[in-house]
Order: C-alpha cells, then sequence, then structure tokens
C-alpha cells in the first residue's frame, strides 16, 4: 500500500492562497534544525519567522516536501529552503489568521540542535531602522 500523503503542503498552499487573495502578509513560522537553510543572524530561540508575499520573495515554490524561495534580508539575496516538518505556521501577519502545526516527530533525532550560532545575533551596522525596497 502507498504511504499515505501528508495534506500540510495543500493546506500550506491554500493559506498562502488566501492571504494573498485577501491582501494579507503571509508569515511561515519555521521550527529551525540542521536541514532548514535560512539566514541564522534572524533566528531567535530556534525559530524564524518569515514573510512570504509575492513581493518579498523570489521564485516561492511550497511542494510536497520543502518551501523554497530568495528574499533579500537587509538588502541582501539569501536562498531559503525549509523542510515541511520543520514549518510550525502559516498565517496573515495583519490578523493572525491560519493554521499552527503540532510538531512532528519521528522525522529528525530527538538530540538534532540547530546549527544557529550559539551566541546573541549582533545587530546589522548603519544604525538605522530598517528599510524595505522594491526590487524589480
Amino acid at each position: 500500500m502507498a504511504k499515505e500523503r501528508s495534506t500540510k503542503p495543500y493546506l500550506i498552499r491554500a493559506i498562502f492562497e488566501w492571504c494573498v487573495d485577501s491582501g494579507y502578509t503571509p508569515y511561515l513560522s519555521v521550527k529551525v534544525n540542521a536541514d532548514t537553510k535560512v539566514p541564522y543572524e534572524y533566528v531567535k530561540n530556534g525559530e524564524i519567522v518569515l514573510n512570504i508575499s509575492p513581493d518579498a520573495t523570489h521564485r516561492l515554490t511550497i511542494g510536497d516536501d520543502v518551501v523554497q524561495f530568495s528574499a533579500r534580508f537587509n538588502g541582501v539575496s539569501r536562498e531559503c529552503s525549509i523542510p515541511l516538518p520543520a514549518v510550525t505556521g502559516i498565517s496573515a501577519r495583519e490578523n493572525n489568521q491560519g493554521l499552527f502545526f503540532p510538531p512532528e516527530t519521528g522525522d529528525e533525532p530527538a538530540e538534532a540542535a540547530p546549527s544557529a550560532p550559539e551566541t546573541e545575533p549582533t545587530p546589522p551596522s548603519g544604525g538605522g531602522k530598517p528599510r524595505l525596497q522594491i526590487v524589480k
């Protein structure tokens, strides 16, 4: 018998589409682990929340096993790759409506530690407020 397909990627895609159609900003909540490729300087307590709106990402794909895209962090383009077991939720920034998923067990060893640095991230230099810039 074939392995049953997870509903998680379908639910993530549905909430993403609902956010975009409603004019909301979809935020992806991620529990960072060794398989998660994100800018670790923005990880707090082993977690990161990412804006995955069409304006904030490039080449976004929400696949059955992984969410991938490139985005600018402090003006620098970075590639992100998030395995679906690491996704803990997707919601609209404006009203926090969306779906949050229970932690998945059995997909990774219990002792898996995030490969994020052990020290607190240093704030970006420049001394000013972060700025958003539309890149075409």
